[in-house]
């Protein structure tokens, strides 16, 4: 990440970029998009199919690819999220048991496909420019959703299947299948360009935080910002998840945390906030699991998470004839393989995932592989967490100035935690993105800030520029200033 950094004691200063061949609004823009398109998930599907959602994957890897031998970006490799890539490796192993081999050959490609694309967005730009990338991205994916809905209200007038295909009037499927279900101008739930009101709200959460720690950080012109933060709570809102809001009650008692332990001046003072945070967190966890029922009713969901329970079940039993290396890698469940095409049936429509990313993986990579995805996502939760804390000010010392900015990678694993509970998504698309991504940005932290005696280890946030940093437009893509 660019930042101003002596090098570390007795290693050898980095050699200076080489000279950039792509302009680095270009290089910007690219990232965007590639994150958008993570974000999109089963828009490709629903619009151009599974070709030519595989066309669209195979391009982007392939540009990726040149962008990233002609920028030759300078980057600490061995600073690699290792467990993450672990992750990869084994599921890539599973091709040697899989029980089937077509979906898992398919998938894969998806996974690696994913998995560098998020490297290279990594290896390219600095923190503050993955940052804006990642509300670039989402203001597409909400802008582009809010259009999409309105098109099909004032235009098509009507629901929509996939592949913009009009549903006849002896359609007895159920709505599920819809792309679009014309709801815009109802009370009902609306399901935009994605074509599913859960990712909606996820990606309108995300907005919701990106946008507003840049309005409180003025990291971004007010007035554009405000409107996108009220655009990102309408779909927020009328994307109604309860899996979502339990993401939002998640981040508003992290963001209150965060802010209560930064202003610790002593490291007893945090021990005893992590104590009573810790004992206030499993009391809220049990009355939360107490009050359950009356939690899902307010939320407009039955007990038993919209049919997961009985999913969870069917799961848990093909993971128990062969729990240590699981059945072989599929993420999504492809629902042309002989195996999944109706394995699990709901509302007429075969279920392409568990509903949880603990039952998927166990399922698919047995006990080794969960334990590869719990310590990957445990890592990045970790080292994102005291990217956003900081450090108690040693004696002597003045209070290191630490950008609120710096919350982002920690609420995204918040969000990704909640959602792991109910979803497969942080195992895919712009979940396993974001999290390769951010996991490698925030371990390429140089060892020593300017200003601070060379003998002393940097935090985390050497990595990611503060207020008042270097101007980005000013630091080649790639670049790492010493």
């Amino acid at each position: 990440m660019a930042s101003h950094t002596h090098p570390r004691v007795g290693a050898a200063v980095p050699p200076p970029a080489s000279r950039r061949r792509i302009p680095v609004r270009v290089v910007r823009a690219w990232c965007a998009f590639l994150i958008a398109a993570s974000m999109a998930g089963t828009a490709w599907l629903m619009a151009i199919g599974v070709t030519g959602s595989a066309l669209v994957v195979a391009a982007t890897t392939l540009v990726s690819a040149g962008m990233w031998i002609v920028l030759r970006p300078r980057r600490p490799w061995r600073r690699l999220p290792w467990f993450a890539l672990a992750y990869v490796g084994w599921a890539v192993a599973s091709l040697l048991w899989t029980e089937w081999p077509a979906a898992t050959l398919t998938t894969l490609a998806l996974l690696l496909a994913t998995t560098a694309q998020a490297l290279f967005v990594a290896s390219v730009l600095t923190g503050r420019q993955i940052i804006e990338a990642i509300a670039t991205a989402v203001k597409w994916m909400l802008g582009l959703s809010i259009g999409f809905e309105l098109w099909v209200s004032l235009v098509w007038r009507g629901p929509i299947l996939p592949h913009f295909v009009r549903p006849g009037a002896d359609f007895d499927g159920d709505p599920i299948m819809f792309w679009s279900r014309d709801k815009l101008f109802t009370d009902d739930r609306i399901q935009g360009i994605f074509g599913n009101a859960n990712s909606l709200a996820y990606i309108a959460l995300l907005g919701i935080v990106v946008f507003g720690l840049q309005l409180n950080t003025r990291a971004a012109p007010r007035g554009p910002l405000v409107g996108w933060t009220a655009v990102a709570v309408f779909c927020f809102w009328r994307g109604s998840s309860a899996t979502a809001a339990m993401c939002a009650l998640a981040i508003v008692i992290v963001v209150i945390v965060v802010l209560l332990m930064r202003r610790a001046r002593t490291e007893r003072t945090r021990r005893v906030l992590y104590v009573v945070f810790t004992f206030s967190g499993a009391a809220i966890i049990g009355a939360l699991w107490v009050f359950r029922e009356d939690l899902f009713e307010l939320l407009g969901r039955s007990s038993d998470l919209s049919g997961r329970k009985e999913i969870w079940a069917t799961v848990g039993a093909r993971f128990a004839e062969s729990p240590l290396i699981g059945w072989g890698y599929s993420v999504p469940w492809v629902p042309t393989d002989p195996f999944f095409d109706g394995w699990i049936i709901d509302r007429g429509v075969t279920v392409m995932q568990a509903h949880s990313t603990w039952y998927d993986v166990a399922m698919q990579l047995g006990v080794v592989g969960l334990l590869f995805f719990a310590v990957a996502l445990g890592v990045f939760t970790w080292r994102a967490w005291f990217l956003a804390l900081g450090r108690v000010p040693k004696p002597g010392d003045s209070p290191e100035p630490r950008s609120r900015l710096l919350l982002i990678p920690a609420l995204v694993a918040t969000i990704l935690l909640v959602q792991s509970i109910t979803e497969s998504s942080p195992l895919l698309n712009w979940g396993w993105f974001l999290l390769v991504m951010l996991a490698f940005a925030i371990k390429q932290a140089p060892a020593t800030v300017r200003g601070t005696p060379p003998r002393r280890r940097s935090t985390l946030a050497a990595a990611w520029p503060l207020e008042g940093a270097v101007s980005l437009d000013s630091v080649s893509a790639g670049e790492t200033r010493s």
